[in-house]
């Protein structure tokens, strides 16, 4: 079995725990916020997608949110990237945007990435070519005037000055503003056209990105930094679009 394949089978795994417990009643706790929330389906997920990555590739590092996993990817390891439940928020609260991720990269470049959304019975799956939404081709969009531009902030919600800043800067000048409420969800969204761009100011975790930057990326998106660098997993920010409206969106952010 190659690595595509098994971002697949292994997101499914997850993402099928996860959908046994949705919309159950699960103990919730908090991590670094009031709505950074871990449940026992998250990690039950998690060791569920581990668990069947071991079976075939027991030797490869992962990183993942949950647990005692590490939280960043080593030069020259392969490695896989986990994101049990990215969208935990909505899944606590029975909100069906929800995604498990499953990410494969070998020394720093992602060669595979699964997004399974099982409550709305959709998948995104990506190897080092095209991008598939429920097995599908499909592609970023070809919108060319941010004017009527769809746009997600994207990443963590803070209480601080950020994304108010954000929303200042881009409302006036692209169409209109989509927030999800989990950043892989976002990102297969910008790979398949439905958004033409998704915008995070704040530092941006492996599990968060990693799957959906590779989908922008295959589908034939761009992915920069903040400064319009190309984006790389230790980036502080991140801005993911259809590559027409980059530079733009771009010239709109924040100072």
């Amino acid at each position: 079995m190659d690595r595509h394949d098994m971002a697949v089978e292994a997101a499914r795994a997850g993402a099928d725990l996860a959908m046994e417990l949705f919309r159950t009643t699960l103990e919730v706790e908090t991590k670094s916020s009031a709505t950074d929330y871990v449940t026992e389906a998250d990690r039950g997920a998690q060791r569920r997608v581990i668990e069947r990555i071991a079976e075939e590739f027991p030797d490869d590092a992962i990183v993942g949110e949950e647990g005692d996993q590490r939280s960043r990817l080593r030069p020259g390891e392969t490695a896989w990237v986990v994101d049990p439940i990215d969208g935990t928020t909505n899944y606590v609260r029975g909100l069906p945007i929800w995604v498990t991720s499953v990410a494969a990269v070998e020394d720093g470049e992602t060669v595979a990435a699964a997004n399974v959304w099982p409550a709305l019975d959709t998948e995104y799956h990506a190897g080092t070519h095209g991008v598939t939404c429920d097995g599908d081709a499909t592609t970023v969009s070809e919108v060319t005037d941010i004017g009527s531009s769809l746009v997600a902030p994207t990443l963590r919600y803070d209480r601080e000055y950020t994304y108010a800043a954000l929303l200042d800067s881009i409302s006036p000048v692209v169409g209109d503003i989509r927030r999800l409420g989990s950043a892989q969800a976002t990102l297969s969204l910008v790979a398949d056209g439905r958004l033409d761009a998704a915008v995070g100011l704040l530092e941006t975790h492996p599990w968060d990105t990693v799957a959906g930057v590779h989908l922008v990326e295959r589908a034939g998106g761009r992915v920069t930094d903040l400064d319009g660098n190309p984006w790389t997993p230790a980036s502080e920010g991140i801005v993911a679009s259809n590559g027409d409206i980059h530079e733009e969106l771009l010239a709109a952010l924040p100072e």
